[in-house]
């Protein structure tokens, strides 16, 4: 029993009448919806010119309401802080904030003995920065500090033996903001250098694979010359603080927060070096004097930027890679949004106010990181509770580390080498992920290691760059079909059910079109269309150029024969000079007769000359001249993924136009973005030849269009005006 019989009859005519509906809509929207070209969008006032107002006219004319949204953009803090959830975030900001300035603390002292510097520096590194991130910083989780590589790149340039901290570190400070995320595979490079270069000897500037060997052999040589109570120690803070990471990762479930490994060596390392008296019974190195209160600001001294330039564009890039890679990646996690932007602000207004009071660059640490979110933290009140901790023991609490080893500080370094090197197991992730990621991670591995951190870091953001160029050589060229009853376009290579429009060709590509592409775009074109059409150009050209050489061949014979025929005239006149009067009169009279035909045949001549002039553009078409036609009559550009334009591919489309237009085929373009169409007005692309008509909103409009104009005006004949 079918519907119609089950529902009734106005069941029946109800669903006819919505079927009935439904096919008008589709007809409507398919057949008799207005096409939009460009200038019909101008006219609607979509896509127009606007008028833009200069930047200083802009701040000229900003009222105060202005200038409060302005503050609110760039101290986010204003924004969120008033906003604060007290009651749900409060707890766990106060315990994740203490939680990470107990780890902040001994790493803050280790990795200042590592960039070379007194300890003290590490406390302050740990509390200026940290509380200008507070106020200008996006992310909610990150843990401002000093991450592994930073030290690293801060080390280099101290000479072999010196004493106290070198003045180019103390005093000099250039932030550079850069961006390069896929850098931070670069952090296992600079894990490997530092394990190479970490406790005895000041930092090398010599590549890593010429530092190893000599270090390996100095090691070997100075063994019997190791103070016993400096290896036992290291050693032992070693084994005490793998234990307890490794309790941690065992007991991650069960655990409310980490326990504080490191500060609970550090405790007890400085308990029994004040003990028993490590310094003077067993020649241990300890700490030493920790200056009480802070430091005033010191200008930065201008004369060492030239010398700081490079380093400190090498930590900009690596300390901004490591911030907005984990800034996002929490983001994600916790449904927020980091502003890249905003993060090159808060991080360089870090690391300049830092600077001024005497810090070393800072970033943010990932170990630090995840223990702030795993411990309840919600915002940067975290942050700001550590810096506040740390604070408290820069004014009362350094004093009491006067006694700490030293090489509890190496050991605390060494075992925090086990996060960086776990980066080497992303290689397999990366093989089968995107192994271009994993060439990047490869190239900066191997410059690193062979010529040194700062020109490893270089050379991977060269590679980098060139890496996007060759991407976008590389795109992903498609020839459209029409989904059926519907305006969606797909390849018609990967959707069975996308048909090509009879006479239409549709071609897209999945990059933008610019000077390093346009070539291969162009050729791919030319293939994706299945007709060879340089080679019929230059055929019609051959075939138009024998028929010119063949009218001037026959214009030259008829000028000859008319020369015979006066010359033959004139030789019979003075043979038959002394013929009679009568003889002269009729052959006179036959003359003129005779002059009178040839004129009539020069008449008929010029008129046929001018017919076939007239029908010169019919003569030079493809069919005339016997040569293969396209398939298609229309050829539909899909630049939806074109961005911008530049010279080179405003010459390039004009040479498609031009070409094909030569081949009897009509080109337009479709789905081209608002600054796409501004730019191409900007390079004089429009002219006589190629209007705005030929420019759609959409695919489907210029489909239409096409369909209803199957033949395009015939041109003139064929000129090379490629440009």
């Amino acid at each position: 029993m079918g519907l119609a019989d089950a529902s009734g009859p106005r069941d029946t005519q109800a669903l006819l009448s919505a079927t009935q509906a439904m096919e008008l809509r589709r007809r409507d929207y398919h057949m008799e919806r207005p096409l939009l070209n460009q200038e019909h969008l101008e006219e609607l006032g979509r896509w127009g010119s606007a008028p833009r107002t200069r930047q200083w006219q802009t701040w000229l004319q900003c009222s105060r309401a202005r200038a409060y949204a302005l503050l609110l953009q760039h101290l986010p803090v204003l924004v969120w802080l008033p906003r604060y959830p007290v009651r749900d975030w409060l707890l766990g900001d106060l315990l994740s904030g203490l939680s990470v300035a107990i780890m902040q603390l001994p790493q803050g002292l280790a990795y200042a003995l590592l960039a070379g510097l007194p300890p003290v520096f590490g406390l302050y590194s740990s509390f200026y920065p940290v509380f200008i991130y507070f106020l200008f910083g996006t992310s909610r989780h990150i843990s401002v500090a000093t991450p592994g590589p930073l030290p690293l790149l801060t080390a280099p340039g101290r000479p072999t033996g010196g004493a106290g901290p070198d003045p180019l570190r103390l005093r000099g400070h250039l932030p550079v903001r850069a961006s390069c995320p896929r850098l931070y595979h670069s952090c296992s490079c600079a894990g490997l250098r530092l394990t190479a270069q970490v406790c005895v000897w000041p930092p090398s500037e010599q590549p890593l694979w010429a530092t190893v060997p000599h270090l390996l052999l100095e090691v070997c040589w100075k063994l019997p010359q190791s103070k016993v109570g400096t290896v036992v120690t290291a050693a032992v803070a070693g084994v005490v603080l793998v234990v307890v990471k490794l309790l941690n990762d065992k007991l991650q479930q069960q655990l409310p927060m980490p326990i504080p490994g490191e500060l609970l060596t550090l405790i007890g390392a400085t308990g029994i070096s004040y003990g028993m008296g490590l310094k003077h019974r067993f020649e241990v190195d300890v700490v030493g004097n920790i200056p009480a209160g802070l430091v005033p600001p010191v200008a930065p001294n201008t004369q060492l930027f030239s010398k700081l330039v490079g380093s400190a564009f090498t930590i900009a890039v690596v300390g901004f890679a490591i911030a907005i890679s984990l800034g996002k990646i929490f983001a994600l996690r916790h449904a927020y949004r980091v502003d890249s932007n905003q993060e090159l602000v808060a991080l360089g207004l870090s690391n300049l106010i830092g600077g001024i009071f005497q810090c070393f660059p800072v970033s943010c640490s990932m170990s630090r990181s995840l223990v702030q979110e795993s411990t309840g933290g919600n915002s940067q009140v975290a942050g700001a509770i550590s810096s506040l901790f740390i604070l408290l023991i820069i004014v009362k609490l350094g004093e009491l580390f006067h006694d700490l080893p030293k090489a509890v500080l190496a050991a605390i370094i060494i075992v925090n080498l086990k996060g960086m090197l776990r980066q080497l197991s992303d290689m397999r992730s990366l093989w089968k992920a995107n192994r271009a990621d994993l060439l990047i991670w490869l190239v900066t591995f191997t410059a690193t290691i062979l010529l040194n951190l700062d020109l490893g870091l270089v050379v991977a953001v060269i590679f980098s760059l060139l890496l996007v160029v060759v991407r976008t050589q590389m795109p992903h060229y498609s020839v459209l079909g029409q989904v059926p009853d519907t305006d969606i376009y797909r390849d018609v290579a990967e959707y069975s059910e996308a048909k090509e429009v009879p006479g239409v060709k549709v071609f897209r590509s999945s990059a933008t079109v610019y000077f390093a592409n346009a070539e291969f775009y162009s050729d791919a074109l030319k293939q994706r269309c299945g007709v060879d059409v340089d080679f019929l150009i230059s055929q019609k050209k051959k075939l138009l150029k024998k028929q010119e050489q063949l009218k001037l061949k026959q214009l030259q014979k008829e000028e000859k024969l008319q020369k015979q025929a006066a010359s033959s005239k004139g030789t019979s006149v003075s043979i038959n000079v002394n013929t009679s009067l009568e003889d002269m009169r009729s052959n006179n009279v036959e003359d003129c007769k005779m002059m009178q035909v040839s004129s009539g045949d020069k008449m008929e001549d010029a008129t046929a000359s001018g017919q076939e002039d007239s029908k010169a553009p019919d003569g030079s078409t493809l069919k005339a001249l016997g040569l293969p036609q396209p398939d298609f009559h229309s050829l539909i550009l899909d630049l939806g993924a074109l961005s911008f334009v530049d010279t080179v591919c405003l010459k390039s489309l004009k040479n498609i136009f031009h070409d094909f237009r030569e081949i009897e085929v009509e080109v337009y373009m479709a789905a081209c973005h608002s600054p796409v169409v501004s730019q191409l007005e900007a390079g004089h692309f429009f002219d006589a030849s190629i209007t705005k008509k030929h420019l759609f909103a959409s695919v489907h409009d210029a489909v239409t269009f096409a369909l209803q104009h199957p033949r395009p005006v015939p041109d003139s004949p064929v000129s090379d005006t490629r440009l």
